[in-house]
């Protein structure tokens, strides 16, 4: 299957992965050459640049659109962040995003069940709350809620307003606090990326997100396995509850049952997209279909 990609995201230029030694899908040709679009079964086309470079920039031919060549949106930043989705219908043939009901579905992180359980040891707690933004917005609603919530709990902030990362970065400087604040930058359906998944799951920490509701975590991961703002009528009371669990360490240890069972995969970019992509069109044989309103499902 050869997969072109249209823009290297964010232009940057990058090796192209190994799909067969790292993800053990064979058969897959991946290339940023725009010479080779007459032969591609699959095109990529980044929503992000898309939106730098506008419409204009996209495929015009000589060669024409080969007749049964796959162009697939993809897209890892939520609506809100989104821009240009309006004149883009029925232009696409699949999605690629982290929303479920995508064609390519990639999330941001997901649990598995690995052939032999490994024993869960949990690192050495010394700090209560810890928060990575490099995103500073006083809009957001997750800074209006830490505004809220510092008052009445010690929170170290990292990142934009904070402090620096230590030379290990995220996971390692988030191992020494018990909780983690995965605040998303906006609210979206299935929009749960790396704070909740690498940031506090592979840092041992537990998560206490904002995002979408409960129940859109839930089809994810375990119910017990974070601590959801919308759990508390007000800031003041989630504060008194993370303190209660620091001195309680059987119930703070709760948090880590499913540790017994799951194991945590945090998603690699933009190689395991790309990857992906070819075990789907595989897959899908002569399946073609058009995204006849990609805005209004994107948004939904």
């Amino acid at each position: 299957v050869n997969v072109l990609l249209w823009w290297e995201p964010f232009g940057r230029p990058r090796r192209m992965a190994d799909c067969r030694r790292r993800y053990n899908i064979t058969g897959c040709r991946l290339s940023a050459d725009r010479s080779s679009y007459g032969e591609a079964q699959a095109v990529l086309f980044h929503h992000r640049d898309l939106a730098l470079h506008g419409a204009e920039g996209l495929p015009r031919g000589p060669p024409p659109r080969p007749p049964r060549q796959l162009w697939v949106w993809m897209n890892f930043e939520s609506p809100s962040h989104s821009p240009g989705l309006r004149g883009l219908a029925g232009l696409f043939n699949w999605t690629m995003s982290y929303r479920r009901d995508s064609d390519v579905f990639v999330p941001y992180g997901y649990l598995y069940t690995p052939p032999a359980p490994r024993p869960f040891v949990l690192p050495r707690k010394t700090r209560l709350v810890a928060w990575v933004i490099s995103n500073w917005n006083e809009e957001h609603a997750r800074v209006r809620y830490y505004r809220q919530l510092k008052e009445y709990l010690t929170i170290d902030v990292y990142g934009a307003r904070g402090l620096a990362l230590a030379e290990g970065g995220v996971v390692e400087t988030v191992s020494a606090y018990k909780f983690y604040l995965a605040f998303e930058n906006s609210q979206h359906t299935d929009y749960i990326t790396e704070k909740l998944w690498r940031n506090a799951f592979a840092a041992s920490a537990v998560p206490v997100v904002l995002g979408p509701r409960r129940a859109n975590y839930e089809r994810f991961i375990p119910p017990d396995s974070f601590i959801h703002v919308d759990d508390f009528p007000s800031p003041r009371l989630l504060a008194t509850y993370l303190k209660f669990l620091d001195k309680n360490k059987p119930s703070y240890r709760k948090y880590f049952a499913w540790r017994k069972k799951y194991e945590v995969h945090v998603t690699s970019f933009w190689d395991e997209h790309l990857c992906k992509v070819c075990k789907a069109v595989r897959a899908a044989g002569d399946q073609i279909k058009t995204v006849r309103n990609l805005a209004s499902w994107f948004e939904s």
